[in-house]
């Protein structure tokens, strides 16, 4: 699918602290050149990365009052069925209760026809090693349950690319890694860059087979190599901290942008330090990190194969903090045009 989108357009990570689903949609669709929909986790504890792609994997339980999500088997078989319902082409949706901003922004959309929009999930490492058991062991590391996270994920994929289809020419899916730049560390000894790239890439797949444009977002640092070589078409990071760590993989951007690929500049920061930040110097510091990569690559294709967006998602943030980076945001699109 076409990544034909006019240089530096702009769009969201997903979370919002806005209070009330309709207005938040409405918000994004005034502030963004690609509308995205909202996730709301200050809603309710349903609405957190985990629990909301959790709905329908086999021994999920819920606990509302503790704010709980979690697995735990027990003597039925929950495994047998879903491997019979869940196949390469089943759709599992993402309800209401754990997305209230996808729905709103659904029927916003009714009736309208925009050239792109953008939806998120959890990014299956995320997901798998952050779903733990009752003895708090994640899932990743039991392999039939890593398997069926994958599985279940992929299926929400295909819903949320066909629901979105129905209002947009183009479907852009972020893969949400924020456990990636972990990857490496004490916490996470056993987890193989293979098996890494293996879940990742078995996701991007999803998203292109039911034709959506795939994109992996990380706020840290990573392994950019890795990601690269699942397949993403958009590579959203945190430009306004961690630029240089992404600088140093040329030969792996050069290949990333011959086939097409774009880079998601999360040049606003979405951290404490939207307090103190002015929109003129993080204007200034996209054209100067932009300039750096256009030394080492073609300065055309740089600046064409750009998208501007927050370093992260807004949701920790205040509503009157969420709107300044919703307006540095178009600030940084007009310094750059």
């Amino acid at each position: 699918m076409s990544l034909n989108f006019p240089p530096f357009s702009t769009t969201g990570i997903g979370s919002v602290p806005f209070a009330d689903p309709t207005d938040a949609c409405r918000r994004i669709a005034e502030a963004f050149d690609i509308a995205f929909w909202p996730q709301m986790a200050q809603r309710s504890h349903r609405e957190g990365m985990i629990a909301q792609c959790a709905e329908g994997m086999p021994y999920i339980r819920f606990d509302d009052a503790l704010e709980r999500v979690w697995v735990e088997r027990d003597e039925s078989d929950q495994l047998t069925p879903f491997y019979e319902s869940c196949t390469h082409d089943t759709r599992l949706p993402i309800t209401e209760s754990a997305a209230a901003g996808l729905h709103a922004f659904i029927r916003m959309m009714v009736g309208r026809r925009v050239p792109a929009v953008k939806g998120h999930l959890t990014g299956p490492l995320t997901f798998a090693l952050g779903l733990k058991d009752e003895q708090g062991k994640s899932v990743y590391f039991d392999e039939e349950l890593r398997e069926i996270t994958s599985m279940l994920l992929q299926a929400k994929i295909r819903w949320q690319v066909d629901e979105l289809k129905q209002c947009a020419d183009r479907v852009i899916i972020f893969l949400d890694e924020p456990i990636f730049s972990a990857i490496g560390s004490s916490s996470y000894l056993g987890v193989e860059d293979a098996e890494v790239e293996r879940l990742l890439a078995d996701s991007v797949t999803a998203i292109h087979q039911a034709g959506g444009i795939a994109g992996v977002h990380c706020c840290g640092k990573s392994d950019w190599a890795l990601v690269m070589r699942t397949g993403t078409d958009i590579l959203s990071f945190d430009a306004f901290e961690y630029f240089e760590t992404l600088a140093l993989y040329t030969d792996d951007l050069r290949a990333f942008y011959e086939r097409g690929g774009f880079l998601a500049w999360g040049i606003v920061p979405t951290s404490d330090l939207i307090g103190e930040a002015d929109e003129i110097a993080v204007a200034e510091a996209m054209r100067r990190k932009v300039d750096h990569l256009c030394r080492h690559l073609q300065k055309e294709t740089v600046r064409r194969q750009s998208l501007i967006t927050p370093s992260c998602g807004t949701g920790s943030r205040t509503p009157e903090e969420t709107e300044k980076i919703f307006r540095m945001i178009r600030s940084v699109k007009a310094a750059m045009g």
